[in-house]
């Protein structure tokens, strides 16, 4: 029988990488099921997301159809100064969508009976023939196939490369959506059919359209994102980020409903103090913003037998590139491809890490150096020069959220 047809794939982790994974899976003829930590639907706290070709290339592949509603279509680039005058512009088509948009468009195409929530992986186990998930409670599922998709904090990833660990970056993004009716004339008129940024010094912001409440498109009932990259160490600014009301500190991140009020207090002043007033504008309209620390992770090794790790379990790159869910969707095409050769789970394992290692390797580079703008202080005049040309506004225009050369 060949290695695309008729075994069991189990798929740990129901975000948008793997529910990519299980939807191609499913349609090259695997019996999939799905088995995400968490006890209810996800929610992606409202992250937009930028799209590229190969990503909505996946999506159709994987059994999504691809219309005007799956998101925003801008046709241009614009980067303003403090002041709010521009100090670029150019023409780029992009299409921008949110993360509800797409978890809801992928999870309505796989079978509801093949999505199990509340699912705590403990371990995997594994022999010549199988693979075994064992989950907290004791139930385990037995398959030919695991493909890890459970995130920058992956359990697989722990088990089987305990040395791969995410590495703080040094910096913060503060995320949040604001009400396209909220803006006033002006605003509108600057920002919201175009992928804006602001350049302020050792910082970058930068927003741009999305699908409102219920994903709609239509004009009024949108949302504005943004994405504010500020410098926060990792000894003290950090840490007090990550610290709520009650004095409990959290490790990697914090719920938007428990960062302190005088947190976003401060950080909506500074917006007002540093950012172009369009800018500080979405961000006092944004009603509850998020905070994500920035983390690099690079994994040696992608397949270990009949495990495979993809998406974020595997590489996270910096946000700067704009590709972690197309990064994901473009791992579980090759992996799909790889197992369809017939030559058995293992050796296309082996093939999709050959494959794979060498892009996500690549992409963790490219936007470290993308990332070079929030580096402070400066340890000599080659990272000063770095620094400056990354923020220059034609280099942030034409590189940052761009389809990658291959």
């Amino acid at each position: 029988m060949a290695a695309s047809t008729g075994g069991r794939a189990i798929v740990i982790g129901g975000s948008l990488g793997g529910l990519i994974a299980a939807n191609l899976l499913l349609r090259a003829g695997w019996q999939v099921d799905v088995y995400e930590r968490v006890g209810e639907a996800l929610a992606g706290r409202g992250a937009g997301i930028v799209t590229h070709d190969e990503l909505f290339r996946a999506l159709e592949r994987a059994g999504v159809r691809i219309d005007d509603s799956v998101g925003v279509r801008v046709e241009r680039r614009i980067v303003f100064d403090r002041d709010g005058s521009v100090l670029g512009e150019r023409p780029m088509r992009q299409v921008l969508t949110a993360w509800g948009r797409l978890y809801r468009l992928l999870k309505d195409a796989l079978p509801a009976e093949r999505y199990h929530f509340g699912h705590e992986l403990r371990r995997v186990e594994q022999d010549e023939r199988s693979v075994t998930a064992r989950f907290a409670g004791g139930g385990s599922e037995t398959g030919e196939l695991l493909v890890a998709a459970d995130g920058i904090r992956s359990t697989v990833r722990a088990q089987m490369l305990p040395e791969a660990k995410p590495v703080y970056a040094g910096y913060v993004a503060w995320r949040g959506l604001a009400g396209e009716r909220a803006l006033g004339a002006s605003t509108h008129a600057a920002l919201f059919e175009k992928f804006g940024f602001c350049l302020s010094p050792g910082e970058q912001m930068l927003g741009y359209p999305v699908a409102g409440p219920n994903n709609s498109t239509e004009p009024g009932k949108r949302r504005y994102n943004f994405v504010w990259y500020r410098p926060a160490d990792a000894d003290e600014a950090l840490p007090e980020l990550l610290t709520d009301e009650t004095g409990r500190r959290y490790k990697h991140s914090i719920p938007p409903d428990r960062i302190r009020a005088r947190v976003i207090d401060a950080m909506r002043r500074d917006a007002d103090a540093l950012l172009a007033p369009q800018f500080a504008e979405v961000v006092r309209n944004a009603a509850l913003p998020l905070l994500q620390p920035i983390f690099d992770l690079e994994s040696a090794r992608l397949a270990f037998g009949r495990v495979a790790i993809i998406g974020d379990a595997a590489f996270v790159a910096r946000p700067h590139c704009g590709m972690g869910v197309t990064k994901a969707a473009g791992d579980a095409v090759a992996l799909l491809d790889c197992l369809a050769g017939g030559e058995g789970v293992p050796a296309a394992l082996r093939a999709y890490e050959t494959a794979r290692r060498p892009f996500g390797a690549y992409i963790v580079g490219h936007a470290r150096h993308l990332g070079e703008a929030m580096r402070s202080p400066r340890r000599d005049a080659a990272e000063s020069t770095r620094a400056g040309k990354v923020r220059a506004a034609e280099f942030v225009m034409n590189e940052i959220a761009v389809d990658l050369p291959r």
